[in-house]
């Protein structure tokens, strides 16, 4: 399993939303291009940056500094955040960004995703879908979470992995920020009915435990934010536990 260390950055600073509800935020002392450093030290391989800015307004104003961390730091980086044309990709990949994550026009315009699949390639994409329970089913939301879409998740995911789709972060909001533990059977869901996917857990990761319980349902990857940021624990121990070194 890969750990993803998560910066999620507004106006240049290391933020957190609860829920995803931009009223809710928590914001960090430390520089993102410090921390990410501290990650980088203490052996991770990669980065998980979310422009929050961007995927709220469209607004790259974060571009700059983001594409400093990938050019900077001896880690790969994924990023996401509005994304909303190949040129989006196009600038984020020749920064050094070694994939991009699409969540909105993933949803709302699926085929114009699946043919970026085909330009860019499946290993340089990340579908982003971000999705709440609701009535019996899970839909996800879009523009920074503040738009709930009709798209049933597992359609979509039927039509995007026909079209090559091999990445894919899911976040349950209703467990991102929380520090309640991730949503194990939405996950152990998506591995059973999409086996070749290679998923990316998001969303309320509250302990080690959570890492042992995931990997067990094979999830490939596990993107961690707030419990490192407020100390609930270290980068360092979680690396073994996701690598198998130790349980």
């Amino acid at each position: 399993m890969i750990i993803y260390p998560a910066i999620d950055i507004i106006n240049g600073q290391c933020v957190r939303l609860r829920q995803g509800d931009f009223k809710q935020q928590t914001t960090y002392a430390i520089d993102p291009q410090q921390l990410a450093g501290q990650y980088a030290d203490a052996g991770s391989d990669w980065l998980h940056v979310v422009d929050l800015d961007a995927s709220r307004d469209g607004d790259n104003s974060n571009l700059e500094l983001i594409t400093r961390l990938a050019r900077n730091l001896a880690i790969k980086v994924q990023t996401g955040g509005g994304v909303r044309t190949a040129a989006d990709i196009e600038k984020r990949l020749a920064a050094g960004i070694a994939r991009v994550v699409v969540g909105s026009i993933a949803v709302e315009q699926p085929q114009q995703f699946c043919s970026w699949l085909n330009q860019f390639g499946s290993e340089q994409l990340v579908a982003a879908l971000d999705v709440r329970h609701h009535q019996g089913r899970w839909l996800p939301a879009t523009r920074g979470w503040q738009y709930d879409s009709e798209r049933d998740l597992f359609a979509l995911l039927e039509q995007l992995c026909a079209a090559g789709l091999q990445h894919l972060l899911c976040t349950d909001i209703g467990r991102d920020g929380m520090l309640q533990g991730p949503n194990i059977e939405l996950y152990r869901q998506l591995q059973q009915r999409f086996p070749d996917l290679s998923i990316q857990a998001s969303g309320g990761v509250d302990s080690l435990a959570n890492i042992v319980a995931l990997k067990q349902h094979g999830i490939s990857g596990l993107v961690i934010g707030k419990a490192l940021l407020d100390g609930r624990f270290k980068l360092c121990d979680a690396l073994p536990i996701a690598q198998g070194q130790t349980t």
